[in-house]
């Protein structure tokens, strides 16, 4: 194993070395390159590029209406394009300090991995890594106790029946929201300006954002019919009865907030669909008896719909609504536990 270790370690150190003679080779020719390039024209070429950056970032801010603080710098202000290791920018982060950085840490990885294949070879009797690493925390949270209590419980053979599963497959579907919610809001912009163009970069521009934006489209639709369903088949077998009032009533609750999610989202792509479905939407508030005009100003943000509309839409979207949603399911599953599920009638 010894033996093993010292090779892994010059292995390691060849290739840290082999990167740094490559990459400083290949910076030596884009130096000599861009000094051809400079030679044959009239202006140094990264004058060249800056003058077709500023003409492309022209068309684009008639086109797109955003501003020059949206877009990437220039050429001569990027600091990529400098980047080798005889270029201007002689920073921390040039091509031969990340070898060395990152080929140190490769280095460390795997001689850490050859530690451990030696304890896994030498250990008695073997163990999972994910048992190992139960017993770890075990050691130092004794979680395992309340996790028994909580889920150590004997299932009836009629609680075994599909039916009895969709509201499980509801909590599944939100954590798939989320997931994938996270996900597009790195690149979403919730302004009037931007909210669509974002929505086009996601599903053109990022790598599995179209997949990623069906998968939340589709989820979104599954757990509204899910929230449904299990609530028909509560009421059906009787188990809003006593003494579960008030797992029905945080039950309603959880179907409002999930409908409050869809509402709220439909407007993100400020599309032409989205807007006049949320104006259809809020008018329908609006016509409450009492509390229609207060509901329709809230939710409007004034008395028609404009950017802070989309603002406030998606403060509840991805803020308010989550908070209360997991608050409530938190709520929910505790009490089902505690009170079992009802019998069918």
């Amino acid at each position: 194993m010894k033996i093993f270790s010292r090779r892994t370690l010059l292995f390691g150190i060849l290739a840290v070395a082999l990167a740094a003679l490559l990459t400083a080779t290949s910076g030596q020719a884009i130096a000599s390159l861009q000094s051809d390039v400079s030679a044959s024209t009239d202006q140094p070429h990264w004058e060249l590029a800056e003058a077709s950056a500023l003409v492309a970032t022209s068309h684009l801010k008639v086109s797109t209406g955003t501003s020059s603080d949206d877009l990437p710098p220039p050429p001569n202000k990027d600091a990529c394009l400098h980047c080798h290791i005889t270029g201007e920018e002689a920073g921390i982060w040039t091509p031969l300090a990340r070898w060395i950085i990152f080929g140190t840490a490769g280095l460390i990885l795997a001689f850490g991995i050859v530690r451990s294949v030696s304890a896994w070879k030498t250990r008695s009797p073997w163990k999972p890594i994910l048992e190992r690493v139960g017993d770890w925390l075990e050691e130092r949270f004794q979680y395992k106790d309340l996790l028994s209590k909580f889920l150590d419980k004997p299932i009836p053979e009629w609680q075994r029946r599909w039916w009895y599963c969709l509201g499980g497959l509801t909590a599944f579907l939100f954590i798939v929201q989320a997931i994938t919610g996270v996900m597009l809001a790195f690149y979403y912009k919730p302004t009037p300006e931007a909210a669509y163009a974002s929505i086009q970069f996601i599903e053109t521009e990022v790598r599995f954002g179209a997949a990623i934006r069906m998968i939340h489209h589709w989820a979104a639709n599954g757990m509204v019919v899910m929230v449904i369903a299990h609530g028909v088949r509560v009421f059906i077998t009787g188990a809003f009865k006593n003494p579960r009032e008030l797992n029905w009533v945080s039950g309603v609750v959880l179907f409002l907030v999930t409908m409050g999610f869809g509402f709220t989202g439909y407007l993100l792509p400020w599309d032409q669909r989205a807007y006049w479905a949320t104006t259809v939407g809020t008018e329908i508030a609006g016509s409450i008896p009492v509390i229609g005009e207060l509901a329709l100003l809230y939710l409007r943000v004034g008395w028609s719909i404009t950017s802070l509309t989309l603002s406030r839409f998606y403060a509840l979207h991805v803020l308010i609504f989550p908070a209360a949603i997991v608050g409530m399911m938190v709520m929910h599953f505790i009490m089902v536990r505690r009170q079992g599920i009802h019998k069918p009638l």
